[in-house]
């Protein structure tokens, strides 16, 4: 093993405008100075019909696959609660409109074998594998032995009384992973250890919109998965940026928030008049529909993880803070803009309040991430 290079983590992503690479256009230099992985939140297609149980049928034209990989995108999960919003259709052509972009995708496959495959790519002499699942799952949306879909991370949820002789009073949610669903992501892991240096794994789970909560699934499967080998965990979903821990000494980002991805009215126009969508709302008491950007304030703290890598492990772990704007489109951020600040502050918050001993230092145009105690 021989070099140094970065790895580097971002949040959703998915355009639909006339100008595809226009989305991208604040943070190409940066995506492209590493070895870059993302989520594709949407299919690219222009076939399939929408499913009956899609809150938010999402679709990309075909040319979102070049303009990724324009943008400097090297590999991105496909595992997530839209892959299948258009049918096997859009699915099979997402999957080969990303593989002839040269874009390589996790997650999700013709069945639950080929979802769970990791993919490998190699930067100076050191192999790394991406292993992708999700626990947002709508029925259907799971791969099985002979279906195709997104490998799954099931969860199991349970109400707890607080107060056991006040019927009525309210109750504690409780959440597991599946027992299944887990061990095959943990034999993923171990097999990639075999076939790779270094086993980044990418989970879209996580409670959305809620500000800094992380679901006790959560932190239960990625301990696990970190025990079991993995040097770090991407967290999407959530559309909000999350904590961010430190076990045994790897990272996990609960949720990397939304980096480059329309607002919902552009993906479906009736979206905002749906009963689904104004639950959404009421999750976050920030948000006030109207003005050009239609998401709630903090959905526009993004930006990207970075594992700086140096003889085949990951010596450093950094933050590059970006900006969403009225857009959708990310901006990076200097040290001296006042946004970098917010960024800084917003996660050492939600890492706080989880209880996760974790220091954000700003380090010129980053921020370096360590554990508390180091």
């Amino acid at each position: 093993m021989s070099g140094a290079f970065e790895i580097l983590g971002v949040g959703d992503v998915g355009a639909k405008r006339a100008d595809l690479a226009s989305i991208f256009r604040g943070c190409t230099g940066a995506l492209r100075g590493g070895l870059t992985f993302g989520q594709l939140e949407t299919t690219i297609s222009d076939r399939g019909a929408k499913v009956p149980n899609a809150k938010l049928a999402m679709r990309a034209p075909p040319g979102l696959a070049p303009a990724l990989a324009q943008a400097g995108f090297d590999a991105m999960s496909f595992a997530g609660n839209h892959c299948l919003d258009w049918g096997y259709d859009a699915f099979g052509d997402t999957l080969a409109h990303m593989a002839a972009a040269q874009v390589a995708l996790c997650g999700a496959g013709q069945d639950l074998a080929s979802a769970l495959e990791p993919v490998l790519l190699e930067r100076s002499g050191v192999r790394i594998a991406f292993i992708a699942a999700s626990a947002i799952l709508p029925e259907g949306y799971a791969a099985e032995a002979d279906r195709p879909g997104c490998a799954p991370l099931r969860a199991h949820t349970v109400y707890e009384p607080i107060e056991h002789d006040q019927p009525g009073t309210p109750a504690r949610t409780r959440t597991a992973p599946h027992r299944g669903d887990l061990e095959a992501l943990i034999e993923a892991v171990l097999a990639a250890r075999g076939a790779a240096d270094l086993v980044i794994v990418s989970l879209h789970w996580g409670i959305h919109m809620v500000k800094g909560e992380i679901a006790d699934y959560q932190r239960r499967a990625g301990h696990a998965l970190i025990d079991a080998g993995a040097d770090a965990i991407f967290g999407h979903h959530p559309h909000i940026m999350k904590g961010v821990e430190f076990h045994g000494g790897r990272p996990i980002f609960y949720s990397l928030g939304n980096f480059a991805i329309e607002q919902p009215h552009v993906w479906d126009p009736a979206i905002v008049r749906s009963a689904s969508f104004r639950h959404l709302v009421s999750l976050n008491p920030s948000w006030t529909l109207g003005g050009a950007y239609m998401l709630p304030e903090d959905t526009r703290i993004t930006g990207a993880a970075k594992l700086v890598v140096r003889d085949g492990k990951v010596l450093e772990v950094r933050f590059l803070p970006a900006w969403i704007e009225d857009d959708s489109a990310p901006v990076m951020l200097t040290g001296e803009d006042p946004r970098f600040e917010r960024v800084r502050a917003y996660l050492e918050e939600v890492t706080a309040t989880e209880g996760l001993s974790t220091r954000f230092e700003a380090d010129g145009d980053t921020l370096l991430i360590r554990p508390a105690s180091t």
